[in-house]
């Protein structure tokens, strides 16, 4: 299921037409603009723009990579627009445009856009919906994005695709054996073993063995940050609550930007269904929220960096000031709310790291299940998430076998997800048992899994590859000890009055900093559920608006 599941196989709704009346409505916020037959109006990988409605003549979208690959998409002829998601970010286009015959085009910027959106909701649903779609259309067809060049089976691609595809990232994967382009790119590059993979970005440039932020900074994920920027508020984790607040923030007039290490939605957006958020009868996976939450913060003008981790807070200066992870560079804020959430937790086992991504996951992507299908698996953890995860694995593997220290689920989950668990067939139940061994090699990644039984002491091994760890997670908050948050005895962030000295004044979401909030899991006493999250992010929002009116 990818993040806009929800428009899937409405494809009338990506090409909509717009009246003359509605395009005299748009005018206000566009300017003319004339091409001659054959001239591009944007490039891959390198132009942004905001969106391009046809006057006269046509412009046709064509697919194109790094490698030099094109064809063409479509053509939007007269009433028709140009644009997707990238433009509502304002990062740079995945597609060509070219201009079909003389072409005139109301053309409007990235600001603009957001502008007609805001003002015009009827024709801004139209138009996002549009945007949406044709994303959908890119991801499902492996349009655009970055080019990945490896030998099958290679370690590091399933962190990097893990990646692209948590962020709705079109791109494609070229075996060099196989494939005659990825062939001559690796015998132009000569890649040594630690060069491996390649990446090919939609601008022709080569990273070799690249991070997530490589891939960040040549998609426009992770744009620029300019450290003489102001902004009203910086948020740092783009989870449910974090997401709300920017959504919330930027709506009501603030300049908002949200800092987050890996995937907008956070651990939220690994759960494979949440059937218990208030609106959603039929349930809504994790990742479907997270991706309209980001698209609704968009539309509002929320900047958003990804991966850009925070490495320090500090608090002895007004504006705040956070420093970005492995970077001197400043970012400088009037408010600053931590929605930073937890790290996974990781059971005690010498050589875990050593499997991460290669055999244990800490989460359940369709990129996950499509990796055990058919197999067995083992998945650890008795919360919720666990629970959904399991159950969403049973759909792809041939059996699940769910492991807990407890000797029931009651206190763990709950109870419709106690009986769902149950009602599956190929999900099996071992309780008071724990995971004490992994076994395997590092070209083939995890092979073997040792089980010890509490109880009756009898230890197993499982010739099992995929192994599945949702135990649970610790506050993120060690990088911000300079600043002096106050946290509790289990690292969780204090706020309001359990911060606040007799007789003195703090808002119920305000930390022990003056203009420093904490909302969602990393806050103590906080309910840790999706909904609870994007209430707090919703709430804390007045309370910036308090803070930021008394230093006026």
């Amino acid at each position: 299921m990818t993040i806009y599941d929800t428009f899937k196989n409405r494809s009338a709704q990506a090409l909509p037409k717009l009246a003359p009346a509605e395009i005299r409505r748009i005018q206000r916020f566009g300017a003319l603009m004339c091409f001659r037959d054959g001239e591009r109006l944007f490039e891959a990988g390198h132009s942004s723009f905001g969106m391009y409605v046809v006057l006269k003549g046509a412009i046709r979208i064509g697919r194109y990579d790094g490698l030099g690959n094109s064809s063409v998409i479509t053509e939007h002829g007269v009433g028709e627009f140009a644009g997707e998601i990238s433009q509502l970010a304002g990062a740079p286009s995945l597609v060509n445009g070219h201009a079909v015959g003389e072409v005139e085009v109301l053309a409007l910027t990235t600001e603009a856009l957001r502008s007609l959106l805001i003002a015009e909701a009827e024709l801004g649903e139209r138009i996002v919906r549009a945007f949406i779609l044709r994303r959908v259309e890119q991801l499902d067809n492996k349009d655009g994005g970055v080019v990945l060049v490896a030998p099958p089976g290679h370690p590091r691609m399933h962190a990097l695709q893990g990646w692209l595809n948590s962020n709705g990232l079109p791109h494609r994967v070229l075996d060099p054996r196989s494939d005659e382009q990825a062939r001559a790119l690796v015998e132009r590059y000569q890649p040594e073993a630690s060069d491996w993979p390649l990446a090919v970005c939609p601008d022709g440039g080569v990273r070799m063995n690249p991070t997530v932020v490589d891939l960040g900074r040549c998609l426009g994920t992770l744009p620029p940050l300019s450290p003489d920027t102001i902004w009203d508020v910086i948020v740092v984790g783009a989870g449910p609550a974090g997401l709300a607040t920017a959504v919330y923030a930027a709506s009501e007039g603030l300049s908002v930007l949200v800092l987050e290490t890996r995937a907008y939605g956070g651990q939220a957006a690994a759960s494979a269904r949440i059937e218990n958020y208030l609106g959603f009868p039929t349930g809504i996976s994790g990742a479907a929220l997270a991706g309209r939450a980001f698209v609704q913060s968009q539309k509002f003008g929320v900047k958003m960096a990804i991966p850009a981790p925070a490495g320090r807070l500090l608090c002895d200066t007004y504006p705040l000031q956070v420093e970005m992870c492995g970077s001197l560079t400043h970012l400088q804020g009037r408010a600053v709310v931590l929605s930073c959430g937890a790290r996974y937790r990781r059971p005690s086992l010498a050589n875990l790291k050593q499997f991460e991504g290669k055999g244990v996951y800490y989460w359940a992507s369709p990129l996950e299940a499509g990796l055990c299908a058919n197999d067995e698996v083992i998945l650890v953890g008795g919360g919720n998430s666990a629970g959904q995860a399991a159950v969403y694995l049973a759909s792809h593997a041939s059996r699940v076998h769910m492991l807990i220290r407890r000797d029931s689920l009651a206190d763990t989950m709950s109870s419709y997800l106690i009986d769902r668990i149950a009602a599956t067939p190929n999900i099996t139940l071992h309780t008071e048992s724990e995971i004490v061994a992994l076994e395997g090699c590092d070209e083939e990644g995890l092979e073997k899994v040792e089980v010890r039984n509490h109880r009756s002491e009898e230890q197993t091994v499982y010739n099992i590859k995929h192994v599945f760890l949702f135990i649970g997670a610790e506050p993120n908050t060690g990088w911000l000890s300079d600043c002096g948050v106050q946290v509790d005895d289990k690292g969780f962030i204090l706020t309001g009055s359990d911060v606040a000295a007799p007789g003195s004044e703090r808002a119920a979401l305000e930390t022990s900093v003056p203009g420093v909030f904490a909302i969602g899991d990393v806050r103590a006493r906080s309910t840790k559920r999706v909904a609870a999250g994007v209430g707090e992010g919703a709430a804390v929002v007045s309370q910036i608006h308090g803070f930021l009116a008394s230093r006026a």
